[in-house]
């Protein structure tokens, strides 16, 4: 046994693997089309000199690399045999594409791998989508059901309707909470109840594109708190960036034709409170991912919203105030506006949230000043709100303010960065 080992490793190094050699220089030097399902049945075996009297088994061929039955342990063990295979390509069982270099197998890029932009950009889509549909959807509500503090629940309660069944079937899975975490997610919750419930007001008294225009003012008071409340410093640039927002935002509203001082008072106390929900957010930041971090504080916030929508808006529901929305439009649209509300309004938000993850915080100021563009503009379309030539005007410098607010800011955390 030993000296026909012997007779054939010394065949085979006389050889230099002739047949071998032959075989695979045939195919391009960079590319080696492997099939497991056509070529592994037809693969022809190592010749051998004829001098070496010795006839091997027939080499397979497969998508899991080279087999040689009867040989490979041999030649393995020799030493002697380098196979000049640098990249090739390979398939496996079922047509899936591997790419194999220096000897390891790699899976091949994924869809969303070869076109990031791609992916990031759909996502970007689908949160303006989701928000124009929900301002408009829930302007129409506001219509025939002028009940903002009800509204608000609704939208809150579907969305934890939504986070408990997608606990349930284990999309995510549930992350605990102790007393420590709901001592931090509390004061958020309470900020984001708040901010939410004031939005709702202002929509329900005002023009939708109004309301957005005043929630531009949000950075002067991100700003503000950073400052004074935080003890930031916020450099002169970024200062200087907030006066077209003022400016602008004061030009709309002393000729806004929906103008009246409860949908103005309760969006700007909608943006103190996202202010303050922003420095709070900061504290809170844990180990915990933020699709479990957002479920959390919706719970939180549901129960914060409860209290003043029995006590302000409860008597006038129960008298006459669903009795009027039923007439109106009928009871299974009116249960099906309700829900749609509140479905678009937890999607929209947790696509804004999965959408920011993906990109670089100057690509997420711009989307956010896009973002209100897109609202003001649909909403004066759906609704034909009549807009006078100096809140036309007043909006777009407060807009393009907001805009280089928000890239002086990113350019000064990616400096600190």
């Amino acid at each position: 046994m030993a000296s026909i080992a012997t007779s054939i490793q010394f065949s085979i190094q006389r050889s230099k693997f002739s047949s071998t050699s032959t075989f695979l220089c045939r195919a391009p030097a960079n590319l080696v089309a492997f099939k497991s399902r056509s070529v592994a049945p037809r693969a022809s075996g190592l010749e051998l000199p004829p001098e070496s009297g010795v006839s091997p088994a027939p080499v397979g061929l497969s998508g899991n690399g080279l087999r040689s039955s009867g040989w490979s342990q041999l030649l393995r063990r020799r030493g002697s045999v380098d196979f000049p295979v640098t990249k090739a390509a390979a398939a496996d069982a079922d047509g899936l594409e591997i790419d194999i270099s220096h000897g390891t197998s790699k899976p091949a890029k994924s869809f969303t791998e070869r076109f990031p932009w791609l992916v990031t950009g759909f996502f970007f889509f689908t949160w303006y989508f989701l928000n124009v549909i929900f301002n408009i959807l829930n302007k129409k509500v506001y219509n025939y059901f002028p009940y903002p503090y009800f509204v608000s629940v609704v939208h809150l309660l579907v969305g934890v309707v939504y986070c408990v069944i997608s606990w349930g079937v284990g999309l995510p899975k549930r992350a605990p909470i102790d007393g420590e975490l709901l001592a931090v997610l509390t004061p958020v919750a309470f900020c984001h109840a708040l901010g939410h419930v004031m939005s709702n007001v202002s929509f329900a008294a005002v023009a939708v594109s109004f309301t957005h225009t005043i929630k531009a003012l949000e950075p002067f008071f991100n700003a503000a708190a950073s400052q004074f409340v935080l003890g930031h410093q916020i450099p002169l640039p970024l200062w200087l960036s907030l006066a077209p927002v003022v400016i602008g935002v004061s030009m709309a509203s002393l000729t806004e034709l929906s103008f009246n001082w409860l949908g103005f008072g309760s969006a700007m106390i909608s943006n103190i409170a996202f202010t303050y929900r922003s420095i709070y957010s900061k504290k809170a930041m844990t180990g915990m991912d933020s699709t479990n971090v957002y479920a959390y504080i919706s719970i939180i916030a549901l129960l914060f919203c409860l209290p003043p929508a029995v006590l302000i808006e409860g008597p006038k529901l129960m008298q006459y105030g669903f009795t009027d929305a039923i007439a109106k439009v009928g009871l299974y649209k009116f249960l099906s506006d309700l829900f749609w509300i509140g479905m678009f309004y937890h999607l929209y938000n947790q696509v804004a949230t999965n959408t920011l993850e993906r990109v670089a915080p100057l690509t997420h100021a711009v989307g956010n000043v896009l973002k209100r563009v897109f609202v003001i503009g649909f909403s004066i379309v759906a609704f034909g709100n009549r807009i006078s030539t100096q809140t036309g005007i007043g909006t777009a410098i407060a807009i393009a303010g907001v805009a280089i607010y928000s890239l002086i800011k990113a350019n000064i955390e990616e400096q600190k960065r």
